[in-house]
This record gives C-alpha cells, sequence and structure tokens, in this order.
C-alpha cells in the first residue's frame, strides 16, 4: 500500500454542504488508510512508513460584506488569509455547516478546502472500541512509532483560546479556537474520564459536585423514560428521546423504536472518575449532567475537554460553603463574581481578568429560583442571595494558622464574598476562556465560621430535602436558556479584539 494517504489539492466553494461533503471525504479517507495500514502491521507486514493528514478549511478574506454588529462570530477580523484543520466532521457535521455559512454570508470569498500537512496520529483515527495495544507485540509496540504518527502535546496547546498565540511571519490567522489534534485529544479524554461518547453530549451541560444530584438526575431521567409523552399535559421535557449512562447504556422513550447501537452499551464494572449522564434530545440541545466530584482540577479537567463540543451553555450547580451569618442552610447563591484561589488556571488566564456574569444566564438562573419556589420580588430575598463566591484549593482553609489576622478569613471578607466552593470559580472562567456562556447556582450546606460544620446525618437528611429542589431549578433554567436566540446566549463580552470566526 501507498505509505502516504490520496492528496486532496484544496478547492473552492461557495456552497457550505459542498465544503462540508469535502472535509468529510478528506477525513475518511485518512483515517481509512491508517487503519488499513494498522490491520497490515498487526499481521506482521512492514507497511513503511504511514501517514495522513487532516483536512483544512480556509478563507482568504479581502472584505466584510455584511457583518450584525449583535452576533459575536461567523466573521474574520479584517483582511488576511484565515485557516484551521478539521476532525471528526461526522460528529461535528451540523456545527461546521453553521460556521461555513455564515462565513460564506459575510465575506466575498469562498472557502477553500483540502489536505493539510497535519498529521492524523493513529491513536485518533481508530474507532472507539478498538485497543490497539492488545493485538501488538512487545517488539511492534516499539516500532509504532517508527511506523506512524503519534499524538504530539506540541501540536494541540491552547494558545489560540488563551489569545497567546505567536503566529509566524506570513502564517495563516486561526479561523477557530482548537486544532484538529487538541479536539481529537479531548475527545480521547472524554471517553476516558466521562465513561460515555463523545457523541452523547448535549449542549447544555450541568455540573455538580455532589452524587446527590447525579442520583436524583437519574431517578427523574428514567422515569420520563417509562412514560410517553401525554398531549393532555404538554411538559417541556417532551422532546427528550433517550438516556444515556456510563458504559454507553442507553435507554429510549417508551414509544420510540430501539437503534441498532444501543445494544453495544455495557455498565461499566465501577463508574469513571467523573461520570456523565445524558439526557438526549434529537437537535443534541437536551442536557447532559457530568460530577466533577471536589477540587478545581477535576473542574478544570472536564471543562478543558467539553469546551472543544462547543457547548451553548455550562452551570454548575452544586453546595457551598455559607460565609454570612445571616445565610440558612439550604439558601441558594448566585454568583455574579468570584475569587480565584483555585490555582489550576493562573497560567492560562491571568487574575487580573475579571470573569464577568453573563445577563441572560443570571436572568435565567434567578428567574427559574422564582418559579419554583414561587417566591417573588422580595420575597425571593429570604431564600436566594446575590454575590460573590470564592473558590479554593484548599479543602481544609478553616485550618490555616492565623486564619483571622491574614488568612483565607481575612480575604474571603475583604473580597465580599458569600459563599466558598471549591469549584465554580474554575468552571466560570474556563466559560469566560473557551468563550461558553456559564453560570454558578450554589446550595448552603453548611456555614463554618459560625459553627455549623457538616455533620453525617444532618447532611444526608439536608441534601435529601433540597437537591430535588434545587436540580429542578437547574432544569428549569436549562429551558430558559433553550428559549433564547444563541446570538444573545453566547455573548459579544467573551469575545477578544481580533477574534476567531468559529463560534
Amino acid at each position: 500500500m501507498s505509505p502516504a494517504a490520496p492528496f486532496f489539492a484544496p478547492q473552492s466553494f461557495t456552497d457550505a454542504t459542498a465544503a462540508l461533503a469535502q472535509v468529510q471525504q478528506i477525513y475518511e479517507t485518512g483515517v481509512q488508510h491508517l487503519r488499513q495500514a494498522l490491520r497490515t502491521f498487526v499481521q506482521g507486514q512492514d507497511p513503511g512508513p504511514v501517514r495522513a493528514c487532516y483536512p483544512f478549511v480556509r478563507l482568504r478574506a479581502g472584505s466584510v460584506r455584511r457583518v450584525d454588529s449583535r452576533l459575536a462570530w461567523g466573521f474574520v477580523a479584517g483582511p488576511g488569509v484565515f485557516e484551521t484543520t478539521l476532525t471528526e466532521p461526522r460528529l461535528f457535521g451540523n456545527y461546521l455547516r453553521e460556521q461555513f455559512e455564515l462565513l460564506l454570508g459575510n465575506h466575498d470569498s469562498p472557502l477553500e478546502v483540502g489536505s493539510s500537512h497535519e498529521p492524523i496520529p493513529l491513536h485518533f483515527a481508530l474507532g472507539e472500541e478498538a485497543h490497539i495495544e492488545g493485538e501488538l507485540s512487545v517488539e511492534q509496540r516499539a516500532r509504532l512509532r517508527e511506523i506512524f504518527d503519534l499524538p504530539d502535546l506540541a501540536a494541540m496547546d491552547d494558545s489560540i483560546a488563551n489569545g497567546t498565540l505567536e503566529a509566524a511571519a506570513g502564517a495563516a490567522q486561526p479561523l477557530a479556537l482548537f486544532t484538529a489534534p487538541r479536539i481529537d485529544y479531548s475527545l480521547q479524554r472524554l471517553r476516558h474520564y466521562s465513561g460515555t461518547s463523545p457523541a452523547h453530549f448535549q449542549n447544555f451541560v450541568l455540573f455538580t459536585n455532589y452524587q446527590f444530584y447525579i442520583d436524583e438526575f437519574v431517578r427523574m431521567a428514567r422515569q420520563l423514560m417509562a412514560s410517553a409523552p401525554d398531549p393532555a399535559r404538554p411538559d417541556p421535557l417532551d422532546d427528550c428521546i433517550a438516556f444515556v449512562e456510563p458504559g454507553n447504556v442507553i435507554t429510549r422513550r417508551v414509544g420510540l423504536a430501539a437503534e441498532p447501537a444501543d445494544s453495544l452499551g455495557v455498565p461499566p464494572p465501577r463508574l469513571p472518575q467523573m461520570p456523565a449522564f445524558h439526557l438526549l434530545r434529537r437537535d443534541s440541545s437536551g442536557i447532559t449532567m457530568v460530577n466533577i466530584g471536589v477540587g478545581p482540577a477535576n473542574a478544570k479537567t472536564m471543562s478543558d475537554h467539553i469546551a472543544v463540543l462547543r457547548p451553548h451553555a455550562w452551570l454548575m450547580l452544586g453546595h457551598c460553603a455559607g460565609l454570612r451569618n445571616s445565610q440558612q442552610l439550604g439558601d441558594y447563591v448566585l454568583a455574579h463574581a468570584y475569587v480565584r484561589e483555585d490555582h489550576v488556571l493562573d497560567e492560562d488566564l491571568p487574575l487580573w481578568v475579571p470573569i464577568p456574569p453573563l445577563a441572560e444566564v443570571q436572568v435565567a438562573l434567578e428567574t427559574a429560583v422564582a418559579e419554583v419556589t414561587q417566591l417573588q420580588g422580595f420575597e425571593l430575598k429570604r431564600v436566594m442571595r446575590t454575590g460573590t463566591v470564592a473558590s479554593t484549593d484548599n479543602r481544609n482553609w478553616e485550618l490555616s494558622p492565623n486564619n483571622a489576622q491574614g488568612g483565607p478569613e481575612r480575604r474571603f471578607s475583604q473580597s465580599r464574598a458569600i459563599a466558598l466552593d471549591m469549584e465554580s470559580a474554575t468552571i466560570a472562567a474556563n466559560g469566560f476562556r473557551f468563550r461558553v456562556p456559564y453560570g454558578t447556582l450554589l446550595c448552603v450546606s453548611d456555614k463554618p465560621l459560625h459553627g455549623e460544620i457538616k455533620l453525617p446525618g444532618m447532611a444526608n437528611h439536608f441534601y435529601r430535602e433540597r437537591v430535588d429542589q434545587h436540580l429542578r431549578i437547574g432544569l428549569r433554567t436549562v429551558e430558559l436558556l433553550r428559549a433564547a436566540s444563541l446570538s444573545r446566549l453566547h455573548s459579544r463580552k467573551l469575545r477578544s479584539f481580533a477574534e476567531v470566526a468559529f463560534q
């Protein structure tokens, strides 16, 4: 066989669907070439050095023809050459078609699609069920790098998203926040950490730091799947068609036919590190819920990888320590600012960068609290307080020596923080960094500064009482956000000076 996959010279397109079909052909030709070469190698033959490259899309912008100044994406900042590599066009097909249509509508230039010079790493070209290590001998594994391109971390950094990219003179400017290798890396990590396929992730994501929320979400979703929609009693969840659990275990809604892939799911012997659960809608506008556990490292890890899927919004729903004496256990905290003492993003997003509240998300969260609790106006203040949330990487901050004389307690007081957790600032900061709308609604579960600490019996009783309502607020928030137009949701305040064109 030929050591190199067929090369596709750049072609110009003025139709988004045709451009996407060319991307699909280039990508599928490349991955099939690598898979066939691997089969040859496993059988003991030497295919020689083998390479296939990602497709790319390029725009040579001379002028901007029509730009709606209210829209935050879909156009380049000025004249020049802009391009990006692409991967998994079946997974990202609808997204890519939309980006292509916007570029063609906003610029008097066609799109160029062809083979790039960026190799597709072998591990990224294999199907989800492929595990090559078990089929190779020790000698073959040692030679794998001689034959195939393997993942190269130098090709998948976040300098575009971080605003630190320094392109070489004459090089094309980026069209998207993520290159193809960076996306593929995250797709692999999502499978590993969440226990589900990236294809199941929905456009609205709920993060939580407690399994109690997941238990309630699973109970609600399974109950929903067991009953068909009732036309006499319409419900916002009527459009949900399936529920997916770790191991890609799929439960279809009663009355809907099963699909061939449904039988492939197998419950894992143990839950993955950050299990994900997906309530599917046909247009992928359903809800994904992820238990990120405790700590900012997990919060960064999962949001780093979900960001490549370009969700419409993500929200943090979890528990926090109330820092004010006037707060009661069970009160809600709507974050409008963050103290970032999580430290996991300091190198990517400097601490001097403000993380602004997003009006559309804030309004949706407050509206949802009012609707679910049946409290309005001044009465709503009985159960919800808006203010600054501090996130720390020190779970035992209360034990810091001389706390009140200059330790965390003084800093949190000076910041006017009303609540403390370990994840919310990370989720919000990564949303800002990756241009994903974000929001935080927490529930006070203890007040360590006022002698109300978590005790096993009290905590369990509290969680059982409050989780159901908190989750319903989160689900209602998603309904409100879904009803808003994407141009309003994807705020311009998330975009930088010379922003990439892709959403």
